[in-house]
């Protein structure tokens, strides 16, 4: 992570540590990110490191966690404001870590697929250019195949980072490191580097 970034927590978790360039979390009981759809209730409560950004960039993060309970999930996170808002993670669901991601603007979707690799270990990236959203996963630091391509409203500031929560209890550990921002990746759309 770098020194000129401005670091912090909404929601910050009761316990959590910073180890050079780890964060680790706990998270706390009953955490969500969620608005109105099908359940019908509003959650704003989950745990996201993050900062400040302005203008278009990348965003990626290397997660890893043991996600063994329902909805268990961890990954990143970008908020306009409250009401709009784009999650992405491996997510318990049907017995099984999934890799998803859920778009608010300002009622959510949620798309879940079958992950291909390791779910203790795995990357995103997120790259957001001109209003178009890319987002990626990789089981290897290497590969990065498309998980979502979306519009996302054009704003002055946003707010990204690392996220998790535990919406049917609490205590999952999590790990998140080689969190960096830089410039917009301007790769083709099936360049998977």
């Amino acid at each position: 992570m770098t020194d000129v970034i401005q670091w912090r927590w909404l929601n910050e978790p009761a316990t959590w540590r910073l180890n050079e360039s780890q964060v680790v979390v706990t998270t706390d009981a009953n955490t969500d990110f969620w608005r109105e759809t099908w359940y019908g209730f509003c959650r704003h409560n989950g745990h996201v490191y993050g900062c400040d950004v302005g203008g278009d960039f990348t965003f990626e993060v290397k997660v890893e966690g043991d996600f063994s309970a329902l909805y268990d999930q961890a990954g990143l996170m970008l908020a306009l404001d409250e009401q709009c808002w784009l999650k992405a993670s491996i997510e318990f669901n049907d017995s099984q870590p999934m890799i998803s991601s859920v778009l608010t603007n300002p009622f959510s979707d949620w798309v879940p697929g079958v992950f291909p690799g390791n779910a203790r270990c795995f990357w995103l990236r997120l790259t957001l250019k001109g209003g178009a959203l890319r987002l990626q996963y990789s089981t290897d630091g290497r590969q990065w195949p498309l998980l979502r391509l979306c519009s996302f409203p054009i704003g002055e500031r946003y707010f990204v980072g690392a996220m998790c929560c535990t919406p049917e209890r609490g205590g999952l550990s999590v790990t998140f490191s080689d969190m960096r921002i830089s410039a917009p990746l301007d790769k083709a759309l099936h360049d998977l580097t």
